[in-house]
């Protein structure tokens, strides 16, 4: 069964977030609250946990997870990133947007798109959820907590721990999150001079970024 850590949803307490960050570098597969949902969480070359989350999504290897980063910085790290970009990034990040940029070389062949060599990437506002990152010190891959035959991410924490507990290594609470999904932009279409292409709008606004919906 997964541990389970039940934390201040602003000021998560470090001792916690150690004990669950430990269970991420043994290869375990966390649920972390994050601005947009629940989603469950790995480390990025840790491929028994990634099989595991696939298979907790009912996912196939053609489904794109997402990289979860503590700040620009890292993601740059992660993807090839112009200046046009990196502006669009630096108005937009922390918050509930997803970024598909090309993938760098740091990124493992079987996460990217296998055709475009893209990534999903994104930098929540969410104090657990970067707390974490920090102690952990490297992004997570990530992937919105669907379950199979549910319409809506699942955004109790005893629920999820009820449901699919015994799948997990530990289970996050820092209380309800929202459930509307992240809002998606494609920035490769802005490599030759384009705008972001809006692949689905949801929780992050456009009109902030000056974008129309």
């Amino acid at each position: 069964m997964a541990q389970y850590f039940d934390v201040h949803p602003q000021n998560p307490q470090p001792r916690l977030l150690q004990q669950a960050a430990r269970l991420l570098q043994q290869g375990g597969v966390l649920a972390v609250p994050t601005d947009s949902s629940y989603a469950l969480v790995c480390q990025l070359d840790e491929k028994t946990a990634v099989d595991r989350l696939r298979q907790i999504r009912q996912m196939d290897d053609k489904h794109l997870l997402t990289l979860i980063c503590k700040d620009l910085s890292e993601l740059s790290s992660y993807a090839r990133v112009d200046n046009r970009q990196f502006r669009l990034l630096k108005q937009a990040t922390p918050g509930a947007y997803t970024f598909v940029l090309e993938a760098s070389k740091e990124v493992p062949r079987r996460v990217s798109h296998p055709q475009r060599k893209t990534i999903g990437l994104r930098v929540p506002d969410h104090a657990v959820i970067r707390a974490l990152l920090e102690l952990h010190n490297a992004p997570l891959l990530a992937s919105t907590l669907t379950l199979p035959g549910d319409d809506d991410p699942l955004n109790d924490a005893h629920e999820i721990d009820e449901r699919i507990g015994h799948l997990l290594a530990g289970v996050v609470d820092a209380g309800a999150t929202p459930l509307q999904p992240t809002t998606v932009l494609d920035l490769t279409s802005m490599e030759n001079g384009g705008s972001p292409t809006v692949l689905r709008e949801g929780l992050g606004s456009l009109a902030a970024l000056g974008l129309e919906g």
